[in-house]
């Protein structure tokens, strides 16, 4: 019997890239409504008046020759304008779209809202069932595409959520954020799950694209059980960046600078992983809708770190790719 997808994978279950695959990158967009982070969930207290600056960003990953792909939920697949901007790149291949699961706003509206129930892994698996089929069948008829990929919103994977993809069909998960643990929040502990890409089941019919944080420092070997320590003291963990002896560095820049970016590309090449997922939000395109992009000079800054990070990438012979070749070179 195969391993829940929350726990951490069997030996031997490392996905394997052809030699002409090298190292890549993957960049996704968890693509949503704005919301208070800071708030209660809602299913009506959102917006979508940032969907209009999703076609700069598109234009933006064009010249950079990246593929995005935008990982969807029902406000944005049932939204007219951010079907037409998405839309019209993945028809042309410049992007791709997958799933992204909201399941206080993704009907059907069964369950109480609320902190447990924000994280779909946590619902009845009937119900986490539906609202599931219903966002892939309703992004497959929008886009007139199939989705290959899923991302559980704010990564809440459950224990029958495996099951789930494979019976609907969709053979990539990128929901696992290893070296982070939600448990605090009613969420997955993902602190033992490896970084590079994996095969979920022995039958390799569901891989798992981890997003990329790593450890940096003197003690980066020892992160994964010193970093927990000093989240008990938040001014240790502060320290500890400082003077260069630990940081966790997650790929996004959203909280993250584009010198520690770097400095993640490092340790990841140094770590020999063959693919490097970057993440962030898509409100966090206009300011106002995040806590990391409040005003026109915040947006400036991201627009600049994935310059210099694909830049970078380029100097370091990492190429950038699509959840396409990925499934392609992982089942050749």
């Amino acid at each position: 019997m195969d391993r829940p997808i929350t726990d951490p994978p069997a030996s031997g279950s490392a996905a394997r890239f052809g030699p002409e695959f090298g190292t890549r990158s993957l960049l996704t967009v968890d693509t949503e409504e704005e919301f208070d982070w800071s708030g209660p969930f809602t299913r009506t207290e959102h917006g979508l008046s940032h969907v209009a600056h999703i076609a700069r960003f598109q234009e933006f990953c064009e010249e950079l020759g990246v593929v995005p792909v935008y990982l969807v939920d029902w406000p944005i697949a049932t939204s007219p304008a951010a079907v037409d901007i998405i839309g019209s790149a993945v028809n042309a291949g410049r992007a791709e779209v997958g799933i992204q699961l909201h399941p206080w706003v993704n009907p059907p509206f069964e369950e109480e809202v609320g902190p447990f129930t924000s994280y779909a892994g946590n619902l009845p698996p009937a119900l986490e069932r539906e609202k599931f089929t219903r966002l892939r069948d309703t992004i497959a008829e929008a886009f007139d595409t199939t989705p290959l990929i899923y991302r559980a919103g704010r990564y809440g994977l459950g224990p029958e959520t495996a099951g789930l993809l494979r019976d609907t069909g969709v053979p990539i998960d990128s929901s696992v954020r290893a070296n982070f643990d939600y448990r605090a929040g009613h969420g997955p502990d993902y602190r033992a799950h490896p970084l590079a890409p994996y095969w979920v089941d022995g039958e390799k019919r569901l891989l798992e694209l981890p997003l990329t944080t790593v450890y940096w420092g003197m003690l980066r070997r020892q992160g994964r059980w010193v970093h927990p320590l000093l989240g008990k003291l938040p001014k240790m963990t502060g320290l500890f960046s400082r003077v260069g002896l630990l940081e966790r560095i997650a790929l996004t820049p959203e909280g993250v600078t584009a010198e520690e970016a770097l400095r993640g590309i490092d340790m990841a090449l140094d770590d020999r992983l063959p693919l490097l997922v970057l993440s962030f939000h898509s409100p966090s395109l206009a300011p106002g809708h995040t806590p990391y992009v409040r005003t026109e000079g915040d947006l400036d800054r991201l627009y600049d770190w994935f310059r210099r990070v694909y830049l970078y990438l380029e100097m370091r012979g990492v190429a950038p790719t699509t959840v396409a070749e990925i499934l392609a070179a992982a089942t050749h």
